[in-house]
């Protein structure tokens, strides 16, 4: 049997393709479908069969283009109420290919419809080889229990526990596992970045896995949960009718600096993902800086919605495409196009800029007396430790409610290692606020500085 994970870092996703005997099986594609054609034609595999463990709702899923292009069945849990033409699948619904077998398991707790993979290499052996977990089990962590509008995050708290205690952890030990996110994804709370694991080391290892009774699972799976993004309903809904093919999209154009001016003009939200060191030199007024080197694709959902008619800023016309595709692959598709030649045609232009001053943590410990220190990290960072007199706000709720502090006080904004902090410096600088200045390193590098002080 042939096995490929593929490992989407902007979105900690990992999706998979089986084959055997020919026939491919694509497990929680991403919205951009061409690396699973190209990888079944590699391993001479057609693709006939494909799985998705539950509606997603931090990603845009590809599994309708997927089945157009090559014919494919789609299978899904037969509470998703799927509007697109589908295979309804239940508790030891069987599919096999070529000489392998997947087994389906009900595994309700993430959401109503969740199901995870059995998947023996031989049809006829008993002993399964690995079990795809979707959102339910995580390496380190399960699913979050709040994405449903028809249960209480307690009522699948509850389905979590039982799917997790009667059906997951009765597979053998040695039973691979292979989840559908990884460390930084807001499907879960504490993931590890290990990319798989098996049952017998989440036996032992998992935190969630440790909780002798339910309803103790149920407090603590309902504890401190991060803020569920806006967006997440909405791409649930997209993936339940099934997303346009991302060829649907219109191709992103190159614009000049008039043109930019002109789509600011008309509501357009300019968008630059240059790193924040950069950023922080010179940027277009109102721009919101969200770094490509980190998890773009979600902080843009969370942060620009996906109604935003968006301009892209870049180092490069090769990296504002793949900005435009990272976009689409959580549902942000009103990409209006990229300023061409970036900042450089701006400037030569004589167009005004702004700047965001930055200050490295060790600085900021001998000039705190100067500062309002704002904390944009989430509770959990927060409840493990923070700058004393410290205001905390995290920027997950900044599209709900900006903190309430002065907006002529000087503010020194930090997260945990520095890539949040100017998404957050650029939204308080766009709404108003006029002393911002963005600190390097986050609160890592405040402990760090600490602990140097110590030593010294």
């Amino acid at each position: 049997m042939y096995f490929e994970q593929f490992y989407l870092g902007c979105l900690a996703h990992a999706s998979y393709l089986l084959g055997s005997g020919g026939v491919g099986v694509i497990v929680d594609p991403q919205r951009d479908v061409d690396i699973y054609l190209k990888a079944a034609a590699e391993q001479n595999l057609r693709i006939e069969h494909i799985f998705e463990t539950h509606l997603h709702a931090d990603f845009v899923s590809g599994h309708r283009e997927l089945a157009e292009r090559t014919g494919a069945k789609i299978y899904i849990g037969e509470k998703a109420g799927a509007k697109f033409p589908h295979v309804a699948v239940k508790d030891g619904t069987t599919v096999p290919f070529g000489e392998s077998l997947i087994r389906v398991l009900e595994t309700p707790g993430h959401t109503p419809e969740s199901i995870c993979l059995v998947v023996h290499q031989k049809s006829a052996e008993p002993h399964p080889w690995a079990v795809l977990t979707g959102d339910t089990l995580f390496i380190g962590d399960v699913g979050r229990p709040d994405l449903s509008d028809t249960h209480t995050p307690q009522q699948l708290a509850a389905l979590m526990y039982d799917s997790l205690h009667r059906k997951l952890l009765s597979l053998p030990d040695d039973v691979l596992v292979y989840p559908a996110h990884g460390a930084g994804s807001l499907c879960g709370r504490s993931m590890s970045n290990a990319r798989f694991s098996t049952i017998g080391a989440e036996r032992l290892a998992n935190h969630a896995l440790q909780i002798a009774s339910q309803e103790e699972f149920v407090r603590d799976l309902t504890a401190n949960l991060p803020p569920r993004p806006a967006y997440f309903a909405q791409d649930a809904a997209i993936n339940r009718e099934g997303a346009p093919a991302m060829t649907e999209l219109p191709p992103i154009v190159a614009l000049s600096t008039a043109e930019v001016k002109l789509a600011q003009a008309n509501g357009a939200l300019v968008l630059d993902v240059r790193p924040a060191a950069q950023f922080a030199v010179a940027h277009l007024p109102g721009a919101i800086n969200i770094g490509f080197g980190g998890q773009l694709a979600s902080w843009a959902g969370i942060v620009l919605g996906l109604s935003a008619n968006v301009v892209i800023v870049a180092e490069s016309a090769e990296q504002a495409e793949e900005t435009r595709t990272r976009l689409a692959r959580v549902g942000i598709e009103h990409t209006v196009g990229y300023l061409s030649d970036g900042m450089t045609a701006w400037q030569r232009a004589g167009e005004q800029v702004q700047s965001i001053p930055q200050i490295a943590a060790k600085d900021l410990r001998g000039q705190l007396a100067e500062f309002k220190v704002l904390d944009v990290r989430r509770e959990s960072e927060w409840q493990g430790g923070h700058i004393e007199g410290a205001t905390w706000h995290a920027l997950d709720n900044f599209p709900r409610e900006l903190p309430s502090v002065d907006k002529d006080a000087p503010l020194a904004v930090h997260c945990q290692g520095g890539y949040r902090s100017m998404i957050a410096a650029s939204l308080l600088q766009r709404a108003g606020f006029t002393k911002v200045t963005d600190v390097t390193g986050g609160y890592d590098a405040w402990v760090e500085s600490q602990a140097a002080g110590v030593s010294n």
